[in-house]
């Protein structure tokens, strides 16, 4: 990955990341979703990674709305 994109949410939860992620896109914030799972087993994260300016945008929509 490159040093622009910086990862801001992980989670084992395949749905949560879809959700998050497409809320993201609805607000202007392209995101890129790396899975670490073990494909067999479903074991590890799935991580979402955005550019660095969007950093601090992005974790207050997801803060917002996760709570």
């Amino acid at each position: 990955m490159e040093k622009d994109w910086v990862v801001i949410y992980s989670t084992n939860n395949p749905h949560t990341i879809m959700m998050i992620k497409a809320m993201l896109e609805t607000n202007d914030i392209h995101a890129i979703e790396l899975d670490k799972q073990a494909s067999a087993m479903k074991i590890g994260e799935l991580e979402l990674f955005v550019r660095r300016e969007h950093v601090i945008k992005a974790k207050y929509l997801i803060a917002k709305k996760l709570l």
